[in-house]
């Protein structure tokens, strides 16, 4: 397998850490038939790409076999971002998807022991036909087949309906919300739009939560801290 360089993760405070360990464990009890998992948000910037950078390294880190797939062709930023370098010609999605190689020539084996990565590869204007091919569904079942969860990383679906169309090939999907900034009107549009995949919504992150912004007094009450640190909410039947 060829072998990709992840130079910049961030580390998390311990707050951020606990709230990681959270959401993993959420997705790890999911349930063993949802092993395709699309994340995506409102818009740009809510932090997204950065969340499931670190559910990657957080769930390998558990031993988990764990896959990334950056599907945004449109404008990835995930390779600039965390400085990743791989060995020879960067091949990603997009030149999988059009034919240009093969599967196991832009599946890459991180420094994140036990983490996989495909890139987006190169920019792809309108990517819906590439997304919406057998080539692409089938793709991801593969992948289910020799990893214990895949990873998706789609654009924001308030923006493109490229996430939505993602979800029709997934077990589900998360939506990443930052504290704060995304309107309880857009949140509503943005789920009814996953939810038109057929394709349950596991639940939503809350992102860039500050604690100065709470009371700093009930930093350690239990209640609280779940409540607002994991920001990961379970769909309950409620809900449906």
């Amino acid at each position: 397998m060829r072998q990709a360089i992840v130079n910049q993760l961030t580390p998390l405070d311990y707050a951020g850490t606990e709230a990681l360990n959270t959401i993993c464990t959420n997705l790890t009890f999911a349930g063993r038939d949802l092993k395709k998992i699309v994340f995506t948000s409102n818009t740009q910037s809510e932090g997204k790409s950065y969340m499931v950078m670190h559910i990657l390294e957080n769930l390998a880190r558990r031993g988990r076999r764990v896959v990334l797939v950056d599907c945004d062709m449109r404008r990835s930023f995930l390779v600039k971002r965390h400085r990743i370098e791989t060995d020879g010609e960067m091949l990603g999605l997009a030149h999988y998807l059009v034919g240009q190689c093969g599967l196991g020539d832009c599946v890459y084996e991180t420094n994140l022991h036990g983490a996989c990565l495909i890139p987006a590869g190169r920019d792809v204007s309108n990517p819906m036909g590439l997304l919406d091919s057998i080539y692409f569904s089938e793709m991801l079942d593969e992948l289910a087949r020799n990893f214990d969860l895949v990873l998706v990383d789609a654009p924001p679906v308030g923006m493109v309906i490229d996430a939505a169309e993602i979800a029709q090939s997934c077990d589900g999907s998360v939506l990443v919300v930052e504290y704060n900034k995304t309107h309880l009107r857009d949140l509503s549009q943005c789920k009814w739009q996953m939810e038109r995949s057929g394709k349950p919504i596991l639940g939503c992150i809350i992102n860039k939560v500050k604690f100065d912004t709470l009371s700093s007094k009930k930093y350690y009450n239990k209640g609280y801290y779940n409540h607002y640190t994991s920001g990961y909410y379970k769909k309950s039947s409620e809900d449906k």
